[in-house]
């Protein structure tokens, strides 16, 4: 019996397609045409996303002097020499009520009180340490809470049936309304901060992690089952893989959740230190330095997008080296 030899496209002069490159670089572990353009193009992005984010910011507080230039106080710079009258009086443009953007980043390098050496900026950035540190705490115990409920909720019906309308309507109750009821309930303190961040964090987790888990082709599910795989082997091995993208867009909306609870917290939680009694103390000396409480608000809201870029860069990490396995698998 003669052997016959493989055939060889190139040798006979068959053209070979793109879809047959791609599948013997594939099969050799090299990475495919598409794979390198995508690696290449992907810092692109990265640089494009960000320069888009700079330019809103930028185009927000150009934004934020027209109106000024426009219905605010006169302009009496100075410094340059500019001079200018608005021609329009709006009570909402004063320099009370809206200071102009370089005064607020002047006041970064002021002291925070009178007569102290300490700067706004250096004691704003410690206040803003230490609520993220109240704000972890309650994130990651809201994401541990939210996903033993979906689980329980996904596995035992009586249980969803029983307690996710009450889950639903706990949202409903204003947090301001609610955190000094946790206050009289657990004291005044980290403890009473962290309950209200967990709060906010779980629920997002809970009702993304449900949909996560009912998101599996149930042909996997019933394989699974056809080789006698108990419940925790589905769950392990197909449920909840399969729950980890939802999971991923539940924690970016928490992560912001959880420093706004904290900072929501820190008032009536009694706490001496941290964001939010910051905004309580500038607040009350809103008259002689207005600055100061927007200078605290804009920590405020970069520490909230800091939680956000850090969940961002976690999901792009896990969802790029679960891709390779899956390819290399």
């Amino acid at each position: 019996m003669t052997d016959v030899a493989p055939r060889d496209p190139v040798a006979e002069g068959t053209p070979t397609t793109e879809a047959d490159e791609q599948g013997s670089a594939a099969s050799a572990g090299l990475p495919t045409t598409t794979e390198a353009a995508e690696a290449i193009d992907r810092p692109r992005r990265g640089y494009r996303r960000v320069l888009g984010i700079g330019l809103i910011v930028a185009g927000l507080a150009v934004l934020w002097e027209v109106a000024k230039w426009l219905g605010g106080d006169p302009w009496r710079l100075e410094s340059i020499g500019y001079f200018h009258d608005p021609p329009f009086q709006l009570l909402q443009l004063t320099d009370l009520q809206l200071p102009h953007v370089w005064d607020i980043f002047a006041a970064f390098g002021e002291p925070f009180q009178r007569n102290a050496e300490y700067s706004l900026g250096g004691y704003l950035f410690d206040q803003a340490l230490y609520t993220g540190q109240e704000a972890i705490i309650g994130f990651v115990l809201g994401t541990i809470i939210g996903i033993v409920l979906a689980s329980a909720f996904v596995h035992f019906g009586l249980l969803e049936r029983a307690f996710v309308p009450y889950v639903v309507a706990s949202q409903t109750v204003p947090i301001v309304a609610l955190a000094p009821l946790i206050v009289s309930g657990f004291g005044r303190g980290l403890t009473s901060v962290v309950i209200i961040a967990t709060y906010l964090t779980f629920f997002p987790v809970t009702i993304a992690v449900m949909r996560g888990l009912r998101s599996p082709d149930p042909r996997a599910v019933e394989l699974m089952r056809s080789y006698a795989a108990s419940r925790w082997d589905v769950y392990r091995k197909v449920r909840l893989p399969a729950s980890v993208p939802y999971l991923f867009t539940a924690l970016k909306i928490a992560a912001a959740a959880s420093v706004v609870g904290t900072i929501i917290g820190e008032g009536p939680g009694g706490v001496p230190n941290g964001l939010g009694r910051a905004i309580l103390t500038f607040n009350q000396q809103y008259i002689t330095g207005p600055e100061k409480l927007w200078a605290a608000i804009f920590v405020a809201a970069l520490l909230g997008i800091s939680f956000f870029v850090l969940v961002r860069i976690a999901e792009v990490l896990v969802l790029r080296r679960r891709g390779q396995r899956e390819v290399q698998a």
